[in-house]
């Protein structure tokens, strides 16, 4: 009898720990420059495409670049894809950028899709476990969290279309 409720303490505890994941990607919200919000449980039934970076970040450049292509190839498609700036909102933080200075990244590295906030990363790097900037973090059509974080660019070409081909894989797999 000891066993059997082990067995399903054990099952129980899995269970929770599997739901914690899929209430991670439902529950975010993040702020969009425009003075709107983007809940991701709104976007339920599309896959979302998080591009987390830093406009003082060299390589978020490299990760415009990639945006970029997965945009052109992903349009019309269920496919969201969002730049999510993690720069500091605190004008004392060596990190701040303010809204203008993300708009004016944004415009000159041609990002062609909405650019979020996230200050300091506080919601977006816990919540998907990114440990490195820049990243990509791919949802799946229910709100669940389809891949560990694509993270460690270069600033190679080789590396952009690397990074360009692994992530189209897995966004194919999941539409």
């Amino acid at each position: 009898m000891k066993k059997i409720k082990f067995l399903f303490l054990v099952l129980g505890l899995i269970f929770a720990l599997s739901s914690v994941g899929f209430a991670q990607a439902q529950t975010v919200s993040l702020a969009s420059l425009d003075g709107g919000s983007v809940s991701l449980q709104s976007q339920k039934g599309k896959v979302v495409v998080l591009a987390v970076g830093a406009t003082w970040l060299p390589l978020s450049k490299q990760q415009a670049l990639i945006i970029n292509k997965l945009t052109k190839k992903y349009a019309g498609r269920d496919v969201m894809i969002y730049f999510v700036a993690t720069d500091s909102t605190s004008a004392k933080s060596k990190n701040f950028a303010s809204a203008e200075q993300i708009r004016a990244f944004a415009a000159k590295n041609r990002i062609g899709v909405s650019v979020l906030r996230d200050s300091d990363g506080l919601i977006t790097l816990k919540k998907f476990q990114i440990d490195q900037l820049p990243s990509f973090v791919l949802i799946d059509k229910d709100g669940k969290i389809a891949t560990e974080p694509f993270g460690g660019m270069t600033t190679d070409a080789e590396s952009e279309n690397d990074f360009t081909v692994q992530i189209s894989r897995r966004i194919d797999k999941l539409l």
